[in-house]
């Protein structure tokens, strides 16, 4: 099922400038500021990122304030009515349910996620960044339309995805969400799009207990949703052969001209709200292989943060996929298991596999 249409060449993409050097690094004061309590989503998990990024000189990134978002960009995925929800609940404090709160800094937070996101996508497309990675909060990718929900106010990678074919000449966007989580807001909002091609990789079961196998999409995205579940206890093995052996081979199919990561980091085996098992080094792994399918496909790769929990077990997880992002080796082929049999499976019927 290829998408049609001819790749667009990154130098003739609106408001390109002179190519960036160096990978980027989004960041705002404002993340800091969205006060969760005694919660797993809180301030603590980027002051860990940033000591061991800072202790690390950045790893040759570009640190960039991230803007706020615009309306346009915004409104392109949220209505009207959820964004002022947002607003409104953050101006008094309170909750959207028993797990995602907000406070008087949690909107200039959201709005300044949301805006990283944005510019991370356009400094990719625009800029001819070599990669980025938007390290705010709060993540966003249980974020539906009209619904905050699992820690999340704004869909960032959504927006950002919907801002590149909108706004940056961009045809189509592929979105890798390696979360441990589903990532049901972003399934949700391309649910019948072709123009973004949405790959899951998450544990099952698990919250929120959506993104079964058989959830292709519908309508004429049908086949442009490709959910990969995997048990409890996975492990390298099996998240390194799903994204070679199906979300690779999807996605030459697919030609997307970006590819956006909903970086979660909660797989990690000391995470402590999941169960699965990959290891620190996991995670630059998997960013290789993207990195690799992007040089491969002509097509920029930037990363947006999701979850993590375990201070430090996220701290070198992030370290380890920017650099798997920045000069990570080549990947290294991965065995097809069981579960990747399933899902080749599955997929294929959408897809040459």
């Amino acid at each position: 099922m290829p998408a049609a249409g001819r790749r667009v060449p990154r130098s003739h993409a609106p408001g390109y400038r002179t190519r960036i050097a160096a990978p980027l690094y989004l960041r705002h004061e404002a993340s800091l500021g969205h006060d969760t309590g005694a919660h797993p989503e809180r301030a603590a998990r980027l002051v860990a990122i940033e000591q061991e990024l800072s202790g690390r000189d950045w790893l040759g990134y570009e640190l960039r304030e991230a803007p706020a978002v615009d309306e346009e960009a915004l409104a392109a995925v949220h209505p009207e009515s959820h964004v002022e929800a947002v607003r409104a609940i953050s101006e008094r404090g309170g909750w959207f349910d028993a797990d995602t709160t907000a406070g008087p800094g949690s909107w200039e937070a959201a709005r300044h996620a949301a805006g990283g996101a944005c510019e991370l996508a356009r400094a990719l497309v625009s800029e001819g960044a070599p990669t980025g990675f938007a390290a705010l909060r709060p993540p966003g990718h249980h974020a539906g339309r009209a619904q905050a929900m699992g820690f999340c106010l704004f869909n960032n990678v959504a927006i950002a995805a919907r801002h590149a074919l909108d706004r940056l000449g961009v045809e189509r966007v592929l979105i890798l969400d390696w979360d441990v989580h589903h990532g049901n807001g972003t399934n949700d909002i391309f649910h019948s799009s072709r123009e973004v091609l949405f790959a899951s990789l998450h544990q099952s079961p698990n919250y929120p207990g959506t993104g079964s196998l058989t959830d292709a999409g519908e309508g004429e995205g049908e086949g442009y949703t490709v959910n990969l579940p995997v048990p409890l206890g996975s492990g390298e093995k099996t998240w390194t052969a799903l994204v070679e052996h199906v979300v690779a081979r999807v996605a030459r199919q697919f030609e997307p001209q970006l590819i956006l990561i909903s970086a979660g980091f909660d797989a990690h085996v000391d995470d402590p709200l999941a169960s699965c098992s990959l290891e620190t080094g996991s995670y630059g792994r998997m960013a290789a292989q993207m990195r690799a399918l992007g040089a491969e496909l002509g097509a920029p790769v930037g990363a947006v943060l999701e979850g993590g929990y375990d201070l430090e077990a996220l701290a070198a997880s992030v370290a380890a996929t920017m650099e798997g992002l920045a000069n990570g080796a080549e990947p290294q082929s991965s065995e097809r298991d069981e579960v990747t049999e399933r899902s080749i499976e599955q997929v294929g019927r959408y897809w040459s596999l």
